[in-house]
C-alpha cells in the first residue's frame, strides 16, 4: 500500500466516525426536545388540574356558604320547631363545609385558605347569633347585658376581686362583645382550678389573667378563650368550634378543637388535636405536639363536640407573619418525641 492510498483510507474511516458522532448528537438533541415538550405538557396539565381544583373549591364553597346563610335567614319569624330543625341542618352543613375545607388545604394558597377560614368563622358567628335570637334559653346564646346582671350571673369564685385593677379586656368580654352565661376563671395566681362537664358543656369558657395556675376543664365547651396567661398548665376537653389564644407566655396548653387562632404568644407548648389548620400570628417560640389527655368522659365529650378523632392536623401550622414559600417559619417548631410530656400531674 502506498502512502496516498493509506491517507485515503484514513480519511474514509475518520469521515464515517464523524458522521456517527453527528448522528448521535442529533439524536440527543431531538430526545432533549421531546423531553422538554413532555415536561412542559406535564407542567401545563398540572397547572390546569390545580386551576380546576381551585375553581371547583371556590364554586362549591361559595354555593354551600350561601345555602347556610339562606337557612339562617329563613329562621326569622318561623316557629320554634321549624327554627330548631333549620338550625340543626345549618350546623350539620357548617361541619361538612369545614371538612370540605380541611380536605382542600393541600392546593389552596395562604390567601385563599385565610379567606375561607374567615368566611367559616363568620358563618359560625351568624349561627350563634341566630340561635340566640330564636332560642334565647340556650346556654351558649350571646346578648348584651347590664353590668349588674353580669355580676349576678358569675359565681363568686370566678369573679375578680372588687378592688382588682381594670384590665384591657374585662373578664366578661369575649373578642369585644359581652357574653351571657359565660364561665371561666379570672385574675388568679398559683391556683389549681377545675370546671366540670356540667359547668362548661356547650358554653363559652374564658380564662383571663391567670399566672402559675393549673387548670382542668372536663367537658366540651362551645369555644375557649385564653387571654393574658403566664406560666400556666391548661388542659381542656374537646372544643366544639374554636380556641382563641392571646398574650400567652411560658405555658403548656392541651386541647382538641376545630380551629386554633393564636396571637401574641411566646415560649408556649401546645398539645393539639385540630381538624382544620392551626394559625399563629405575632408569635415566637411556639411548639406543637399531638394532643394527649384522658379523663372518664373524654369519648362522650368528643361525640358531643362533633369533632372527628380521625382528622388531626396538629403539625400543620400557618404563620400569618411568615409567608415565604418553601422556607419554614422560625416562629414555631414541632416538639421532638423525646421531649414531649407523657403524663400530667
Amino acid at each position: 500500500m502506498d502512502a496516498s492510498e493509506g491517507v485515503s483510507q484514513e480519511n474514509e474511516f475518520t469521515g464515517d466516525a464523524g458522521v456517527g458522532t453527528m448522528q448521535e448528537r442529533l439524536q440527543k438533541r431531538n430526545q432533549a426536545r421531546i423531553d422538554d415538550v413532555e415536561r412542559r405538557k406535564e407542567a401545563k396539565e398540572s397547572l390546569s388540574v390545580a386551576e380546576e381544583q381551585l375553581e371547583y373549591f371556590s364554586t362549591t364553597f361559595k354555593r354551600e356558604r350561601v345555602c347556610i346563610e339562606e337557612l339562617l335567614s329563613s329562621c326569622s319569624g318561623a316557629d320554634r320547631a321549624v327554627v330548631t330543625q333549620r338550625l340543626e341542618e345549618a350546623t350539620a352543613q357548617t361541619v361538612q363545609l369545614q371538612k370540605f375545607l380541611n380536605d382542600s388545604v393541600l392546593f389552596l394558597t395562604q390567601y385563599e385558605l385565610r379567606q375561607a377560614q374567615a368566611a367559616l368563622q363568620k358563618l359560625q358567628a351568624s349561627l350563634t347569633e341566630t340561635r340566640e335570637n330564636a332560642l334565647p334559653k340556650k346556654k351558649f346564646a350571646f346578648r348584651t347585658r347590664s353590668k349588674v346582671a353580669d355580676k349576678a350571673s358569675v359565681p363568686v369564685s370566678d369573679s375578680p376581686p372588687p378592688d382588682a385593677a381594670p384590665t384591657p379586656a374585662g373578664p366578661h368580654e369575649v373578642d369585644g362583645g359581652a357574653a351571657s352565661d359565660l364561665c371561666g376563671f379570672f385574675n388568679m395566681d398559683s391556683e389549681h382550678l377545675t370546671k366540670t362537664s356540667e359547668e362548661i358543656q356547650k358554653r363559652d369558657v374564658l380564662l383571663s389573667h391567670l399566672s402559675n395556675c393549673k387548670v382542668r376543664l372536663l367537658g366540651s365547651p362551645s369555644t375557649l378563650h385564653l387571654k393574658h396567661i403566664d406560666s400556666c398548665e391548661i388542659l381542656c376537653g374537646p372544643v366544639a368550634t374554636s380556641v382563641f389564644v392571646d398574650h400567652c407566655k411560658n405555658s403548656i396548653l392541651s386541647f382538641p378543637c376545630q380551629q386554633l387562632r393564636t396571637h401574641r404568644t411566646t415560649d408556649t407548648q401546645v398539645y393539639l388535636h385540630v381538624t382544620s389548620r392551626a394559625i399563629i400570628e405575632d408569635c415566637r417560640g411556639v411548639t406543637f405536639a399531638p394532643f394527649f389527655w384522658s379523663y372518664p368522659t373524654l369519648e362522650e365529650d368528643y361525640r358531643a363536640s362533633g369533632l372527628s378523632q380521625d382528622i388531626n392536623n396538629w403539625s400543620q401550622v400557618d404563620d400569618f407573619n411568615w409567608l415565604a414559600a418553601g422556607t419554614p417559619s422560625p416562629n414555631w417548631t414541632l416538639i421532638p418525641e423525646a421531649d414531649r410530656k407523657t403524663n400530667w400531674d
